[in-house]
């Protein structure tokens, strides 16, 4: 459950994204305030689309939205009926997305202001305005997240026999067998740095963890400084060895490393007295800015932006709370932090390692385990055997809902057998995140090198995955697959697979097009749809899409995809303009979003007209929302919900109409700036009338009061509305998914 960042507003748009959209439409960007296109390349309304008549605070803060996402996740932790390692990974999960939330947008924030670029936000508040809302939220969150743990999580563990404990807590025993460990793993990897006029202050790494060590010589009595970094390949938590060397499934004690290290500094510094240590970790900018107009190699340009990232300016300083204020002064002063930018905690810092605590091998403290099945339209007859993927899906389309569907018995099994079957001439393939040990990759590399023709469009601009994706990026490349890296300006977000194969009446074209990522490992986590079809205007339209995305093709028109940055804004608003115009004929009109994060003022106010016409508008979103709902004379027929839980709810849906009478779209693109205007992102329209019952069922449950959910309100606030008013919970949407799943595999197998 991570965030997702969007970094630039429409009007930093730069010059050079503007050329790639014509590159790549072979339309002219509209500026701000201009008319935008319709998805058939019409001019649409002038008036209304530029916000006229609409208050200017209809936006709630993008960036406070999202600290208000981090908070639902951490309720998840704090609530005493969630399973208990479920909790301890939700603390987790809360850690590493706000360090994700420094490195990115608090980063990109405080550089534009530095630069003076940064201008007031949609929700009205000034650049400095904003960074001080941020601090105090993060401040008060952060506090919380400590003090769940310390409070509630902590205890509740050690009562099922789950310790972490420090160094003073251990028995003779114990610490013996881990004076040795330390001996043998720990002491040599260790480099103790000093500061004084001939040892500068070291540089200090984004997201490690460090001991600040105040020392005294024996001899002249004078104080020193040193640093000492804990080795990031350390087992963050150390799991303390029985004294028989065997492992009690039902009771676990872990020592944090940074303890063990702490305990053996004397051994460190010899001859010097240790009067203190304190335990810090600083985060810094990380965000990548690569200009590839001017990069004649994105790849080579790439890694070594990735270099740099390694020296981005602190933004954070965590700071054990009980830390001497001189030493404190010291690091604010070498890292070029301000006051507001310190946080103190109490130990352990980084909570991130509480995923080891998570997997503890303790079923009964978990989610009772879940095991996809094959998609009932792929296997007919519950069989060991796999189904052909591409009679399957000659049959009809078939729609795929993952966790609950196998993704390596559709998505994966489909690329396998393309690569394996000899009546497959060429794939094309977009890749945006996958596992570096991914099947996916592996059936790539066999289709080359079984001669077919293979392209793969991979983005390997994605986020904090650069590295990994250079990697499997050359791999493909050695193996023979063109590989191409998208379009200059703009990310390769869409989730696309084409297979070419020869049949008795010529070529046929199997398509896939999904809302996640091709990765197995986060398709057992993601909440995800993907549509299988052989229709020949898919099969047109991806072909047409390939090739712009490889070679020239910018005037091509789509049958039954929409594609940013040229037609999902503009087809999305015409679909709500139609749903208007049926409002204002007194007939009854439906719009229905599920989106991560929906920012998009365009989209917004599109929306807030037609909840003004009259039309109902439900907006089901995980992560970040600018909407306003039920604020009289703006948004009063419109609703918005939030669901979290054990998966994380990833997939796009747009449903036009009552029941999804007009139209039904899923595809890879969230309502944000940078998914319209700065990726390449495609929709595709659900025809089958069995699937729009079915996407269109998934919004009315998510949006039902029957279910656990969080309701936004028109004041910005967030409540959790999990109880029914007689007290027992409400259902778990997810939950009831899994059994409806496991019902039908039954009743098929009856």
């Amino acid at each position: 459950m991570t965030a997702t960042s969007d970094s630039a507003t429409p009007a930093e748009t730069s010059p050079a994204h503007t050329g790639a959209l014509t590159a790549v439409t072979g339309e002219t960007t509209s500026a701000a305030g201009a008319r935008p296109r319709a998805a058939n390349g019409r001019f649409m309304p002038a008036g209304p689309a530029d916000g006229e008549q609409l208050p200017t605070d209809r936006f709630l803060d993008r960036e406070i939205s999202w600290l208000q996402f981090n908070e639902r996740v951490l309720q998840l932790a704090a609530d005493p009926d969630m399973y208990l390692l479920e909790r301890a990974r939700f603390l987790s999960i809360f850690a590493s997305n706000l360090d994700e939330f420094f490195m990115v947008r608090v980063a990109g924030l405080k550089r534009r202001i530095a630069t003076g670029l940064a201008v007031r936000s949609a929700s009205g508040l000034e650049p400095r305005e904003l960074l001080d809302r941020i601090m105090s939220t993060a401040q008060g969150l952060m506090a919380a997240h400590a003090r769940i743990f310390d409070e509630q999580v902590r205890p509740a563990l050690a009562e099922e026999d789950i310790l972490i404990v420090g160094w003073d807590d251990l028995a003779a025993p114990e610490r013996a067998r881990l004076d040795e460990w330390f001996a043998a793993q720990v002491f040599p990897v260790l480099t103790p740095l000093a500061v004084d006029p001939a040892h500068p202050f070291p540089y200090i790494s984004g997201l490690s963890l460090n001991l600040a060590v105040v020392l005294e010589n024996r001899k002249s009595g004078s104080e020193h400084f040193a640093r000492v970094k804990v080795p990031p390949l350390l087992p963050r938590l150390v799991q303390i060895p029985a004294a028989d060397g065997e492992e009690d499934l039902y009771s676990a004690r872990f020592v944090p490393v940074e303890e063990v290290i702490a305990a053996h500094l004397p051994e460190l510094f010899p001859g010097m007295v240790v009067r203190e240590h304190f335990s810090f970790r600083v985060t810094r900018n990380e965000d990548l800015e690569v200009e590839e107009d001017d990069a004649e190699n994105l790849l080579a340009a790439l890694e070594k932006e990735l270099t740099r990232r390694r020296f981005g300016p602190a933004v954070r300083l965590e700071i054990e709370e009980r830390t001497d204020d001189h030493v404190l002064d010291l690091l604010t002063r070498e890292l070029g932090v301000s006051p507001r930018e310190v946080f103190r905690l109490p130990t352990p810092l980084d909570l991130r390692c509480l995923d080891v605590i998570a997997d503890l091998d303790r079923t009964e403290l978990k989610y009772p385990p879940f095991v996809p099945r094959t998609h009932r339209d792929i296997n007919r007859h519950e069989s060991a055997k796999a189904a052909d993927m591409f009679a399957a899906i000659r049959r009809k389309d078939v729609l795929v809902q993952h966790p609950y569907d196998s993704f390596s018995t559709s998505v994966q099994a489909f690329v396998e057998q393309a690569a394996a079957d000899p009546r497959v001439v060429a794939i094309k393939q977009t890749l945006y995140r996958t596992s570096g040990d991914s099947p996916i990759i592996d059936a790539l590399v066999a289709a080359a090198e079984a001669g077919k023709q293979v392209l793969a469009v991979v983005e390997i601009k994605a986020r904090f995955d650069e590295q990994n994706n250079i990697d499997w990026a050359r791999k493909l490349e050695h193996a023979g697959v063109h590989v191409v890296y998208g379009v200059v300006g703009l990310k390769t977000h869409c989730k696309l697979s084409l297979v070419i194969r020869a049949e008795s009446g010529g070529l046929s074209r199997y398509c896939h097009v999904g809302t996640g990522n091709y990765h197995p490992k986060t398709a057992r986590l993601y909440e995800d749809f993907g549509l299988f079809t052989a229709d020949p205007h898919v099969g047109e339209d991806l072909t047409k899409l390939f090739n712009q995305l490889s070679g020239w093709a910018p005037r091509s028109k789509f049958s039954r995809l929409l594609v940013a940055p040229s037609s999902i804004r503009s087809g999305l608003i015409e679909r709500i303009e139609e749903q208007i115009a049926r409002a204002e004929k007194g007939q009854d009109a439906y719009v229905g979003i599920k989106v991560n994060s929906i920012v998009d003022e365009r989209i917004i106010d599109s929306l807030y007209r037609a909840s003004q016409a009259g039309v109902r508008v439900d907006v089901l979103v995980r992560g970040i929302c600018s909407l306003r709902p039920g604020v009289p004379g703006l948004s009063e027929n419109l609703r918005v919900r939030s669901i979290l839980g054990r998966f994380l709810e990833h997939s796009r849906i747009f449903v036009f109409g009552p029941g999804g009478r007009d139209a039904v779209y899923i595809g890879s693109a969230d309502m944000m700036h940078r998914n319209l205007d700065r990726r390449v992102e495609a929709l595709v329209r659900i025809t089958d009338r069995g699937h729009v019952e079915e996407l269109v069922n998934v919004l009315t449950r998510g949006m039902s009061d029957e279910f656990s959910s969080w309701h936004l309100a028109g004041d910005g606030r967030w409540t959790r509305h999990h109880r029914a008013e007689d007290g027992t919970p409400l259902l778990d949407l997810q939950s009831v998914l899994i059994d409806e799943h496991a019902a039908k595999r039954s009743a098929r197998r009856g």
